[in-house]
């Protein structure tokens, strides 16, 4: 046996990076809080699931498979892609989830002494990735809520490759309108890799929210994130994936990992893409319940953030953390929003009627 030297083997950057620590499974935060149900209103999951063919693709999948290596490069995902929002198949980089493809993007575009710029109160991964790779995240403060355009600009200097931005952001459901995003990459222009993260854009209705897609050919900078985890329900597969210009996406493929989307995912996703059905019976639902959750919260007085997006945010007069464990004892998972500097704040994701109606009695009884 031999001691390892760890103290002159890990760099400084990793010590001071704290793990994030992921809930246990579902059985055994039951077992632990004492309760016979759960309903998961913690990660914004689709609570229809995912599209019917979908489902189907997965309960017909031919074990044999199993022992088959995937493609490599989601081929006929990126065909569908190409053909759906008229770009080229070579213009899409596939990820196991989209967390995966935020660190092929920095990993492509920054080197020791480079940083990147993002908001402080967003989704956190692009804060973590840069952080634990070594290099800089600028964090910026929210303003009223939404990514502040102009104080980003401010924190650029020569060492700033890539400015993240959630679109609608991720708590709070703000988002930049096509002129606010147009504005933001022209003064840009070009000097900088601009990510628009649009995780839940296909929960947005308003006609004024951009269609990243529809601005790649105007903009080479710009790189849009996708993910299959939130309205096409497929959380559990992992597939994301980014978008853009033919050059700056040969860039990133250097750094991509490929073979890290499993067939399933590929197949689930190749069958959801284009079924609007689902968008549309997400959107409804997400819609009632939404606006049944702030109805039922009006009596209580309670602050809300609500604007895009399968979630609300309500701030407590209680610790966060304090409310999750009271929530878990009724069987209700939701998010304490403390990770997300946002303290006694609450993010719940909007599900069927029924776990609504168990959330809104939780609450009462938390408060009463």
């Amino acid at each position: 046996m031999f001691d390892v030297p760890l103290n002159s083997l890990v760099p400084a950057y990793i010590k001071e990076f704290e793990p994030y620590i992921p809930s246990k499974p579902d059985q055994e935060l039951m077992k632990l809080y004492g309760c016979d149900h759960l309903y998961r209103l913690n990660n914004n999951e689709n609570p229809l699931g995912p599209p019917a063919a979908s489902q189907d693709i997965i309960r017909r999948f031919w074990p044999p498979k199993s022992g088959l290596y995937p493609s490599g490069d989601s081929y006929y995902m990126r065909m569908k892609l190409a053909e759906k929002y008229n770009l080229n198949p070579d213009q899409f980089l596939f990820g196991n989830g989209a967390n995966e493809v935020i660190a092929f993007v920095i990993k492509a575009f920054c080197q020791e002494g480079d940083n990147i710029i993002t908001a402080d109160k967003t989704f956190a991964v692009y804060e973590w990735v840069a952080t634990f790779s070594g290099f800089e995240a600028r964090l910026v403060p929210l303003k009223d809520f939404g990514f502040d355009d102009e104080g980003m600009l401010e924190r650029i200097d020569g060492r700033t490759k890539i400015l993240f931005v959630c679109n609608p952001n991720n708590p709070t459901g703000t988002y930049w309108n096509e002129s606010k995003l147009r504005r933001f990459l022209d003064t840009i222009a070009g000097r900088q890799i601009v990510v628009v993260d649009e995780a839940y854009c296909e929960f947005v209705e308003n006609p004024d929210f951009p269609d990243g897609m529809k601005l790649l050919n105007e903009y080479p900078d710009l790189v849009i994130f996708r993910t299959f985890s939130k309205m096409y329900g497929l959380a559990g597969l992992r597939i994301g994936y980014l978008a853009g210009n033919m050059e700056v996406v040969d860039i990133i493929r250097r750094t991509c990992v490929v073979y890290s989307v499993n067939t399933v995912a590929q197949d689930a996703a190749l069958a959801a893409v284009n079924d609007d059905n689902h968008i549309r019976a997400t959107r409804d639902l997400v819609r009632i319940e939404k606006s049944y959750l702030k109805t039922a919260l009006e009596p209580l007085n309670l602050q809300i953030q609500s604007e895009e997006g399968c979630f609300m945010m309500i701030k407590l007069p209680m610790s966060d953390t304090l409310a999750y464990r009271k929530f878990m004892s009724q069987g209700v998972m939701i998010r304490s929003m403390t990770g997300f500097r946002f303290p006694n704040w609450i993010r719940v994701s909007i599900g069927k009627h029924e776990a609504m109606e168990a959330f809104v009695t939780a609450l009462k009884h938390i408060l009463s």
